[in-house]
This record gives structure tokens, sequence and C-alpha cells, in this order.
């Protein structure tokens, strides 16, 4: 080696090894799953809603902005354990309902299971820090935070 070829290899090596430590220093060791979210999901929060209120595996959704109709494929039915009071819920294949700021209306496609019966959630109310879900003439109020993430269906995996 020249001592050019020599002194260009030495700073470039210098250089390489001060580089390697600024670069450890930026990417995280212990990385958190993130979650990953449909669109119907993003669309929730724009309504003002916790995504949890949809399981994780969902293949497709349509809205109409104007008249706030919805409708929301899931692929197939789906069970999971509502939080915090554990009550099994069920989504059809089919979740529709029309949607407006802080509030869902004529909801059908999701049933939970309370008092050793099946009933209908027919609508959902955010207030931002909670969550009034009417089943009929009767209301439940959760906190919203415990909807920020989405569930997955019990006996499937969301990486389909």
């Amino acid at each position: 080696m020249t001592p050019k070829s020599l002194f260009f290899f030495s700073t470039t090596l210098a250089l390489l090894i001060l580089l390697i430590p600024i670069s450890a220093q930026i990417s995280d060791p212990n990385p958190k799953p993130t979650q990953s979210l449909s669109a119907a999901h993003i669309e929730l929060t724009n309504y003002g809603f916790p995504v949890g209120l949809l399981p994780s595996l969902v293949h497709g959704y349509s809205i109409n902005k104007t008249s706030g109709d919805f409708s929301v494929e899931l692929g197939g039915d789906c069970k999971i354990t509502l939080p915090p009071d554990n009550y099994l819920a069920t989504y059809s294949r089919t979740v529709r309902g029309k949607i407006v700021s802080g509030k869902i209306v004529e909801l059908d496609g999701i049933r939970v299971r309370a008092l050793f019966r099946w009933w209908s959630i027919t609508g959902i109310r955010s207030t931002g820090e909670d969550l009034v879900f009417e089943v009929g003439m009767v209301s439940a109020k959760y906190p919203s935070k415990n909807f920020d993430e989405s569930p997955d269906c019990e006996g499937k995996h969301s990486s389909s």
C-alpha cells in the first residue's frame, strides 16, 4: 500500500468505527411490536372512536361519507372477549351501521353475551374518555382506553 492509499484506508476505517456506535444508539434494542391497522380502523379514529371496537382481522370496508352508512367485512364470524368484564362477543362476517362524529347507530352484526343470553349492540357513543354501548333501551358505559388495541379473533390469526 502506498502512503496515500494507507491514509485513505485508515481514515475510512476510523469513520466507520465512529459511525457504528452512533447507529447503535439510534436503533431501539427492544422494539415494541406495532399493531397493523386497516383503513377501517383508521376511519374509526377519524370519527372519535378507538380502534379496538373492531377485531384486528378486517378484510375490507366501505363508507358513504355523506350518509355515514358503513359496512365492514371480516371474512368470517369472529369471537372475542371484551374488556374489562370479559363479556363474550361475536361479530358477524359483515358489520353494518351508520357513523357520525362520536356516534354509531343502527348497528348490526355485533352481539354480546350477558345475563345468560345474547344481546345485539345497536349503537355506540363516544365521549372521548368513555364509550356507551346501547342494547335496545339499556346502555353500559366503559372507559375508551379499554379499547385502545384491536383484539384478535379467538382461534384465528391476524396475519391472513
